[in-house]
């Protein structure tokens, strides 16, 4: 299925690795499937011993020997050079990508891992850091150490976009590990304003993983990639297909919604700009002409991760209990609030991870608020939601408030 042409350059001589450039034999590339892919390259680079820690490879943006080589390419980019803020995803071979743009004093930007508290962390190395602290903060303990999170509503600019991959075309084309991680991550970034059509993408790969990919693979949601470094190579890929749009939300899962919080923030956000936030599976129902559209739930329910507009003021007072048919709302207790908490800074908080209550009741001299939810499946979900918050360096006590009640 496989033929390998083989490839010299700077590093073969020295015996680091030993690497065949892949291409698929026209011939048996019809029904091939991005998963056939993927195992191929994951099965070579463990069966050559191209692979580095972590290993295995398989089911990872696989890191390999000479990814540091590779990544010291992008100083030979001038899209590089003119950068300030650069997004870099916390893969294990882009390492040395995050290492140089701490060096160069950019603002680097890594996504929170698998999004569950955000978009992005931005890497904040400590003053006077030495070039050892730098490492660190390049690292993955380091994006846990030494960065601090970034809301939606934070002015962010990326001037250029590094991600990783498991195999990339010449042409540009990507396929990733199979999660979508980095294609979500785009198209949340374009749906903020973060970049545009013109902000390049880089991806850094080893030789091996520069394959042809059959176009029939590729879908609207997949971004492509401008330059391609390898740790031989510097490829211009002159790729003139369209990046993704924005969110494609009916490829979003109502389990996806669960499991990444700011992605009810930006549907809630998109909803009142009129746009189609239909996800998969729903039903879209088109309002008549003359005729608002109905909402397909019972009388007076609202989706947990679609605030109304009592929930987006998140005013601090009590409000007129449910009306008649209305179902019966339910209260989070928050406690272990930091003595110099604010109000303001619960609701950021509250407003980044997309569980707005419908009120908020602050009881500050005594650490502690209410959030009341429109009934106890929503106020369950804000449980599972906040669990882990913390406000400085406060972990808060999130609970339903009759549990609490009982304790």
């Amino acid at each position: 299925m496989w033929g390998a042409e083989r490839v010299t350059g700077a590093g073969f001589q020295h015996g680091l690795w030993n690497s065949f450039v892949i291409k698929w034999d026209s011939s048996v590339a019809v029904g091939v499937s991005k998963q056939d892919i993927r195992e191929q390259i994951w099965d070579h680079m463990e069966s050559q011993n191209l692979a580095d820690f972590p290993r295995p490879v398989h089911h990872r943006i696989p890191n390999f020997k000479g990814s540091y080589l590779a990544c010291q390419n992008i100083k030979d980019l001038d899209v590089f050079a003119r950068t300030q803020e650069v997004k870099v995803d916390p893969d294990k071979p882009l390492e040395g990508v995050r290492l140089l743009a701490l060096q160069s004093n950019k603002t680097l930007l890594v996504p929170t891992p698998r999004l569950r508290t955000g978009l992005f962390n931005k890497i904040t190395p400590p003053p006077g850091a030495t070039k050892d602290i730098l490492r660190k903060c390049a690292t993955s303990q380091g994006v846990r150490n030494y960065s601090v999170p970034i809301g939606l509503d934070s002015r962010v600019l990326v001037d250029l976009v590094v991600v990783g991959s498991v195999a990339v075309s010449e042409k540009g084309w990507r396929i990733g590990k199979g999660e979508g991680y980095a294609d979500l991550e785009y198209a949340m970034m374009v749906s903020i304003g973060a970049v545009s059509k013109e902000t390049p993408v880089v991806t850094i790969v080893h030789d091996c993983q520069v394959v042809d990919i059959p176009e029939e693979l590729l879908e609207e949601h997949d971004i492509a990639v401008d330059y391609i470094l390898t740790p031989t190579r510097v490829i211009t890929t002159g790729c003139e297909r369209p990046q993704p749009m924005g969110i494609t939300w009916s490829k979003i899962s109502r389990e996806m919604m669960e499991k990444i919080p700011v992605l009810r923030s930006l549907r809630a956000r998109e909803q009142q700009a009129g746009k189609d936030v239909t996800l998969q599976g729903e039903h879209q129902h088109l309002p008549e002409p003359g005729r608002q559209q109905a909402v397909p739930l019972s009388a007076g329910r609202r989706p947990p991760d679609t605030p109304g507009p009592e929930a987006n003021s998140m005013e601090a007072a009590h409000g007129s209990p449910a009306g008649e048919g209305a179902p019966l709302a339910a209260d989070v207790y928050v406690g272990n609030l930091p003595r110099d908490a604010r109000v303001s800074d619960l609701k950021r908080a509250l407003r980044e991870l997309g569980s707005v209550p419908l009120r908020l009741t602050w009881q500050g001299p005594q650490r502690r608020a209410f959030l009341r939810y429109p009934d106890s499946a929503a106020a369950q979900q804000a449980v599972s939601c906040l669990q882990g918050l913390r406000l400085g360096t406060d972990t808060l006590r999130v609970a339903l408030a009759r549990q609490q009640r009982d304790k």
